[in-house]
């Protein structure tokens, strides 16, 4: 039988000392209030998964107009950076760490949305294997404006701008999200990049913007509190890479000059189309906290940890249908299953009701 042992090691992280390597991986939830702030649900529900070694909060816009999911949170108003207060004040109360994960939507985004407006990309390329949600059903995606050379210096000031945002709004620091078919990611892999110039076809161009996030979000926080999120295989939102493997590497080694506080990579697919195995290329090429993410079980992350495969893991689904989940990991309890019809719907349905071990 595995030992669950290594889990409950404490790890530094960057600036940060976590009592455990169960991290809470970021998970949309979609109930924020009008304008995208955060309400007093989302303190409470931040608040009851604090034994999390690290919470890592929910996509959030960095700037103004690049909504994707219609009532995600922002970090760009006054009203949203009070909101976030009154959550990481109720994690930090009840002894938690809490990380704000920063993001652009990129194509993924809908006009509907975003009073009309057409969404931006790397590429005039739009995503034809997904439906966004809307309040009257699902609708297509629709084709993205191509980004100018010249309006990209505004993406990186609008990241650094939400980082400063995240540290007035009582963040423990950032993680960027570079994953998952939105902007950062579509710039990245050469599915959705098919640009010239200087952001556009070697893999170096294609990295210089996230590479760019990432300097100007570490400026404002320090490396040691920034994290970045990544998912090479993941074909969701029409993503693809030629060499996910090749990608990983060359990311893994550049990634060791930044002294990040950790980096977190999604080893698989939604969709199962693509597979490889890029936690081993990420290991072998990244000296730094590793912090490992989809479909693992205790038992395997445990294993993984203790052979030095991994640093940490983070757990979505689990966190979210069990706010106590390393108590439960540790006593071997059953664990709540997550009601996936309630996972973007509003209210505390599936969201603040799930039961504790002993509630």
């Amino acid at each position: 039988m595995t030992s669950l042992f290594p889990l409950f090691e404490p790890l530094r992280v960057g600036a940060l000392e976590v009592p455990n390597r169960l991290f809470m991986a970021p998970l949309t939830r979609c109930r924020a209030e009008a304008d995208h702030v955060p309400g007093k649900i989302m303190a409470q529900y931040y608040a009851q998964r604090v034994t999390a070694g690290l919470i890592i909060a929910e996509a959030t816009m960095a700037m103004e107009g690049n909504s994707a999911f219609s009532t995600e949170p922002g970090i760009y108003s006054t009203a949203q950076v009070t909101g976030w207060k009154a959550v990481t004040e109720a994690v930090h109360g009840a002894g938690g760490r809490i990380f704000l994960q920063i993001w652009h939507g990129g194509r993924a985004c809908h006009p509907l949305f975003n009073h009309g407006a057409q969404p931006v990309a790397p590429s005039a390329i739009a995503i034809t294997n997904e439906e966004v949600h809307t309040p009257a059903g699902k609708k297509p995606y629709v084709m993205p404006r191509e980004l100018r050379d010249d309006e990209l210096p505004g993406i990186v000031a609008g990241f650094s701008k939400a980082a400063e945002n995240a540290q007035a709004a009582g963040f423990d620091g950032v993680e960027v999200h570079g994953a998952n078919g939105y902007l950062l990611d579509e710039f990245l892999r050469d599915g959705s990049n098919q640009r010239t110039g200087p952001y556009g076809g070697s893999l170096e161009n294609r990295a210089r913007l996230l590479f760019e996030v990432i300097g100007a979000v570490s400026a404002v926080w320090g490396a040691d509190r920034v994290g970045l999120r990544v998912s090479p295989l993941n074909s969701f939102n029409s993503m693809s890479d030629r060499d996910p493997i090749g990608l990983i590497s060359w990311l893994g080694e550049k990634l060791n000059a930044c002294g990040l506080a950790y980096w977190h990579v999604m080893r698989a697919d939604f969709l199962g189309e693509q597979k490889g195995d890029v936690m081993s290329a990420a290991r072998a090429a990244y000296r730094g906290v590793l912090v490992g993410n989809m479909g693992y079980t205790p038992e395997e992350a445990a294993e993984a940890i203790a052979e030095k495969k991994i640093d940490a893991v983070a757990l979505g689904k689990p966190f979210l249908a069990n706010p106590d989940l390393p108590a439960r990991v540790t006593a071997g309890a059953a664990l709540n299953l997550p009601d996936e019809t309630t996972f973007y719907t509003p209210g505390a349905k599936g969201y603040t009701d799930y039961p504790a071990m002993n509630g």
